[in-house]
């Protein structure tokens, strides 16, 4: 039987993009270079490589996306599989995946902009801004206040690591239930594990309050505001953080898929969590945002955040790890911005250069996301990431 599921995947995957946009046979030639170097992320002497599609096969992906940031421009784009194998529909360019945790990312970017135009300040009490719910402090907190850096940079001590959503058709609960933990919410209310400022755990729980701060400073609806003040800026006119997705954009997004390959019911899950958990992307537009941080960082670009703000954004708060929606790695020198995200049948990685305009953004409907590691090798193996 896994043989003939096996052989089925192939079948599946053979079809790759029905029409895919071409490219100069310098870019198409790193393109199959990048599809025939998978395997895993260490590579010995006599390192054996694999196809995307054989390991699309092994791993049961359904459909994946990619997109790749080269001389700060994005120099390809491609989809692989199927957005819906059910459907007979294909991941293209603008095939839209959820980007679960990436969320945070351009999340960061909005509590950043607020402070920029002085709406907020990021390290006053997270209560001066919350007006339609109050953090309840107890003596977990130690009489230390939360601050919106605190939220951002998973450093507020907080409870509630993430989300599984909810299926299609139920009944949502309000943001201002999901953090008292009251039904119809699925988690548990989100309170103080110790005090802020100790160290950094990762709480989706403490970015649900910053999309209250949001609403609360702005009157907005937070997908409202972040598309017309983050995401539109950036270019990134495919996105949304819309909770549920609006109904006229059913025909581009990817259904979410289980290990062994079966789809989600009712195809995806729903994210009344939209700060941590509720973008619809694709990888050529966090490529965008990709692009736009790295041009910002230079102090070459200020669409969104200039470049004070952008630095303030990358740099690691309280650890050396966590700055504020994004987390910061180093590889032989060179510095990274990334985050990774996992929702109920998606799995999705980005990573950007802080400088030289290299970078990555990598997209999947399933929960198999062992294959992210593996593309993101192949095109630092391609692009000649030193050390990475």
């Amino acid at each position: 039987m896994n043989k003939k599921i096996v052989f089925l995947f192939f079948i599946l995957l053979s079809a790759q993009v029905l029409v895919a946009q071409t490219y100069s046979p310098e870019v198409e030639k790193k393109i199959k270079e990048v599809e025939t170097h998978l395997g895993t992320p260490i590579q010995t002497k006599d390192h054996s490589w694999f196809t995307l599609q054989e390991r699309m096969a092994y791993y049961r992906v359904p459909g994946l996306s990619i997109a790749v940031v080269h001389n700060y421009k994005i120099e390809w784009a491609r989809g692989y599989g199927w957005a819906d194998s059910a459907e007979k529909r294909p991941v293209t360019g603008h095939t839209l995946f959820q980007a679960a945790s990436i969320s945070k990312s351009l999340n960061g970017v909005g509590l950043v902009r607020l402070a920029q135009e002085k709406k907020i300040d990021l390290y006053a009490d997270i209560n001066t801004y919350l007006h339609s719910w109050k953090f309840p402090y107890d003596s977990n907190s130690h009489g230390r206040k939360i601050s919106v850096a605190n939220l951002l940079s998973h450093t507020a001590g907080l409870t509630v690591h993430g989300f599984p959503g909810y299926e299609r058709g139920a009944t949502l609960p309000t943001v201002v239930q999901v953090l008292n933990g009251m039904p119809p919410a699925n988690t548990a209310a989100v309170r103080s594990m110790y005090a802020p400022g100790v160290k950094s755990e990762y709480s989706g729980g403490g970015t649900t309050i910053s999309q209250v701060i949001v609403m609360d400073v702005t009157g907005e609806a937070y997908d409202r505001w972040m598309e017309e003040n983050v995401l539109r800026q950036m270019g990134m006119t495919e996105s949304f953080y819309t909770q549920p997705a609006p109904a006229g954009k059913a025909g581009v997004l990817a259904t979410a898929y289980h290990p062994d390959g079966s789809p989600v019911p009712g195809k995806y899950h729903v994210y009344p969590e939209e700060a941590p958990a509720g973008l619809w992307t694709n990888p050529t537009d966090l490529c965008k945002y990709i692009i736009e941080t790295q041009l910002s960082y230079a102090g070459k670009s200020a669409k969104v955040l200039d470049a004070e703000h952008t630095r303030l954004r990358l740099t690691p708060y309280v650890d050396s790890f966590a700055a504020l929606g994004v987390f910061i790695n180093k590889k032989g020198g060179i510095l990274y911005f990334q985050h990774g995200g996992a929702n109920e049948g998606f799995r999705c990685q980005y990573y950007g250069s802080v400088e030289g305009g290299e970078g990555v953004a990598v997209m999947v409907n399933s929960d198999n996301g062992g294959i992210l590691s593996e593309v993101v090798a192949a095109v630092a193996t391609v692009y000649g990431w030193k050390d990475f």
